[in-house]
């Protein structure tokens, strides 16, 4: 297994960030077909997640191998509504992930949701949830893998403009 450690994201790591946020935007538009993928799009998208992190007082990892970082993980700490019981609707969600390919299969992801659960756990967190968008056969295999079940699903109907 090759080497590499896990550690809080720092602004330095932000233009690799946005590599890897803009590749992950481009590989899901092959699938959904309504991801914006410019450099632009990307950089509003990483904007947007690390202020949720920050906001939640989350966690934002990124793996680092030879001095690069090779993936991120975003935690968030987020309060489900009223209709979940109130031990358990304070809980983590994965925000956003993302292993570059020539590291994926390597323990990366395991890795850094570890630090993650590590995380919540120490914030009394019993619930970790991840999306998964449907079509990402791969993704949802490795989260299977690392133990997430289904927990619940959202469907998508297009509307014609009229």
């Amino acid at each position: 297994m090759a080497a590499f450690a896990i550690r809080r994201a720092e602004a330095a790591d932000r233009p690799v960030l946005l590599q890897n946020v803009q590749a992950a935007n481009r590989f899901e538009d092959a699938i959904a077909g309504n991801r914006a993928t410019g450099a632009a799009d990307a950089a509003a998208t990483l904007d947007e997640v690390l202020a949720r992190v920050a906001e939640s007082e989350g966690l934002p990892l990124v793996a680092v191998a030879d001095g690069a970082v090779i993936g991120h993980l975003f935690l968030t700490y987020e309060t489900a509504p009223a209709y979940i019981r109130a031990d358990r609707r304070r809980h983590a969600y994965v925000a956003d992930a993302f292993v570059q390919e020539a590291w994926r299969g390597q323990g990366v992801f395991r890795a850094m949701l570890a630090a993650a659960e590590d995380h919540a756990r120490q914030a009394g967190i019993r619930d970790l949830l991840i999306g998964v968008l449907w079509g990402n056969d791969r993704a949802e295999r490795i989260y299977r893998q690392a133990g997430f079940r289904p927990y619940s699903m959202e469907l998508m109907r297009e509307l014609a403009p009229k």
